[in-house]
């Protein structure tokens, strides 16, 4: 979706419904989106829906949310947002406010490891639209720092209205794909829907029934490909999402380069959190805060989650493997043997 490149893959594999079509009363569609796909399973709602009619109504609202949220539609509400010189205040729409105001809670929350305005290091490290992949000097680092700061976001929440107070670019595809889902999410409930999988870019929220008539469930992949080994977790009505450090690097003089951006430092990671997957009702803090964590790293992670009561799960990549870790609200979503 944007020169911001989140590092989520699709790491969450369906396991549903595995031997057997879905009962007749369940509507699976599909399609493209903020340059990713996207995936629905749903009990029919209400009324004469039905797939062809769903989807067109669904893209028809995926487009109006790029059309506020893209930095790739030079017109979009962002795009005008990010022409908008420092100092100058902008009314925004409710929707862009509400992103916004997620997005830098989860900076405050993360200690500025979750950061919308990280794009400028992104770009210079070769992760952005225009891939390079040659580590940059010292003083082109701290020069892009100078481009970089959540904190000099100024929102005025009586007003919906936003003041960047240095000629930053703001970019929102860390936190979009799980709104996007948020917002899908709601609508199908507008219309009666109760029971529900809506997957966006690998961001997930579920609710009620599967077509199994049982939870929902999905599986956690691991980074080690080769062992095709996934994590089974039952979920009830909540958001899922999960930001990986294993796909997207590039190597120099033998040192690989993550393109996990640490906002603070202006550097790529280089702790060994291959994987985190979170859970919360609202997809987009999980989107946003599974970035943050991939950041922090396990340890920090851990003790954030503790603090703030986050289901969270880590793969982490040691000398004999990959293993894992879990926060304590974590636990209650494991799938028992």
């Amino acid at each position: 979706m944007s020169p911001l490149i989140k590092a989520a893959f699709v790491l969450l594999l369906f396991v549903l419904s595995a031997c057997s079509p879905a009962p007749q009363e369940y509507l699976r569609i599909s399609g493209t989106t903020m340059g990713t796909t996207y995936h629905i399973n749903l009990r029919a709602p209400p009324g004469d829906w039905d797939e062809q009619s769903l989807k067109s109504a669904l893209d028809k609202r995926l487009d109006a949310f790029n059309q506020i949220a893209s930095t790739y539609i030079d017109d979009s509400e962002l795009s005008l947002l990010n022409n908008l010189p420092a100092g100058e205040w902008r009314q925004l729409t409710p929707m862009l406010f509400d992103i916004l105001v997620q997005a830098v809670e989860v900076s405050w929350l993360s200690n500025g490891a979750f950061d919308v305005t990280v794009g400028p290091l992104v770009d210079l490290w070769g992760f952005g639209p225009e891939k390079h992949y040659v580590k940059p000097t010292d003083d082109a680092v701290n020069q892009a720092l100078q481009e970089v700061g959540f904190d000099r976001i100024e929102l005025d929440i009586s007003e919906n209205k936003l003041k960047k107070n240095a000629p930053l670019r703001i970019d929102l595809s860390a936190i979009a794909k799980g709104y996007g889902v948020d917002v899908v999410a709601l609508w199908l409930e507008s219309l009666g829907s109760t029971d529900y999988l809506v997957e966006i870019g690998g961001e997930m929220r579920v609710a009620g029934l599967s077509p199994r008539g049982d939870q929902w469930r999905i599986g956690v992949e691991s980074p080690d490909l080769a062992a095709d080994k996934t994590t089974p977790i039952l979920l009830g009505k909540i958001g899922v999402a999960t930001s990986g450090d294993y796909r997207n690097y590039f190597e120099e003089n033998g040192v690989r380069y993550s393109h996990t951006i640490d906002p603070r430092t202006g550097r790529p990671i280089t702790h060994n959190l291959a994987s985190v997957t979170v859970l919360d009702p609202s997809s987009a803090f999980a989107d946003a805060m599974a970035t943050a964590f991939s950041v922090l790293g396990s340890d920090k992670t851990l003790a954030l989650a503790e603090q703030l009561n986050i289901p969270v799960y880590l793969i982490e990549k040691t000398e004999n493997g990959f293993t894992s870790r879990y926060s304590s609200a974590f636990a209650p979503y494991l799938e028992q043997e």
